[in-house]
């Protein structure tokens, strides 16, 4: 039997680094489709690619060049010029706004101006007329005068974290606010009109003086006195016996309502005695006299 030839065992020829990335390396290679190749290579041989060949393309491409370079030149030169018109314009309108706020200021001061006026020629027509006891009690009472005396301080602020929303039973909720935590027009309506039931006499919130024609109103979620916007909180000061009005205004069905809306609205309030409280004068009081009706008065509506 004839000896088979020893079979050489040739080493194993190394595969290229690349050989895993054949269709990457493919695209590398042949990045531009031979379609697209061919085409470009037929326009070039019948001169058709790069840069116009001809007198007349090389006119129309200058022609378009010079006329972007128009518009550009002309668009720039419109803004240059319109720049300081803008600008004069917008500060003409600023000294406008400034003038127009200066003057308002100036009227203001002087309506305060007058308002203080006023305020004084009324506390001497009430010190004018009658006797000094029953001026000063006028003055008291329409809060024509500042007055100082013993008297509570209750202060009245928002909750720390005011609630919101609701199930529309709630008539805090069902009156058009959403915020349940908040003082509103009506709590302080409330809180006055306890105190003066409780025998205050005399009454400020925030340094507001309150009299008989004293309105409390709301304008959004800010209240009104007077038409004067506060803030809170709010320190509504009372002139009156200071244990005897925290007493019975605590147990009154306004201070009940106010620890109502502390207990279940979180809103804060604090009441203390104090031994002397100072009001200011209201800023514009309205003096009414009463007159007797005489018979020839009852004649003519007869």
């Amino acid at each position: 039997m004839p000896q088979q030839p020893p079979v050489r065992s040739s080493p194993a020829r190394p595969q290229r680094p690349d050989a895993s990335m054949s269709l990457i390396t493919n695209v590398m290679d042949h990045s531009l489709d031979d379609g697209y190749a061919e085409a470009a290579a037929r326009k070039q041989s019948r001169g058709e690619g790069g840069l116009p060949k001809t007198l007349r393309a090389k006119l129309v491409l200058a022609a378009g060049l010079v006329l972007a370079a128009l518009v550009v030149t002309v668009g720039a030169a419109q803004a240059r010029v319109s720049a300081p018109v803008v600008a004069k314009e917008r500060q003409e309108l600023i000294d406008r706004i400034d003038s127009e706020t200066a003057d308002a200021d100036k009227l203001e001061s002087a309506v305060d101006e007058l308002r203080d006026d006023v305020s004084a020629r009324q506390r001497a027509a009430l010190k004018s007329s009658g006797g000094s006891a029953e001026a000063d009690l006028a003055g008291v009472l329409s809060g024509a005068s500042a007055v100082h005396g013993p008297g509570v301080k209750l202060v009245v602020n928002d909750a720390k974290a005011a609630s919101s929303g609701g199930d529309g039973a709630n008539p805090r909720e069902t009156s058009g606010f959403s915020d349940t935590g908040r003082v509103r027009d009506r709590d302080m309506q409330r809180v006055v009109n306890g105190l003066w039931a409780s025998g205050a006499e005399a009454i400020s919130i925030n340094g507001q003086r309150l009299t008989a024609l004293s309105a409390i109103r709301a304008a959004g979620d800010a209240i009104l006195v007077d038409n004067r916007p506060l803030v809170p909180p709010y320190a509504v000061l009372a002139v009156g016996d200071g244990d005897r009005l925290s007493t019975r205004f605590q147990n009154g069905a306004d201070g009940l309502y106010l620890h109502a809306l502390e207990e279940n609205y979180g809103i804060r309030a604090t009441i203390s005695t104090e031994g002397d409280l100072r009001l200011p004068a209201a800023p514009s009081v309205i003096v009414r006299t009463a007159q007797p009706k005489s018979e020839k008065t009852e004649k003519g509506t007869s």
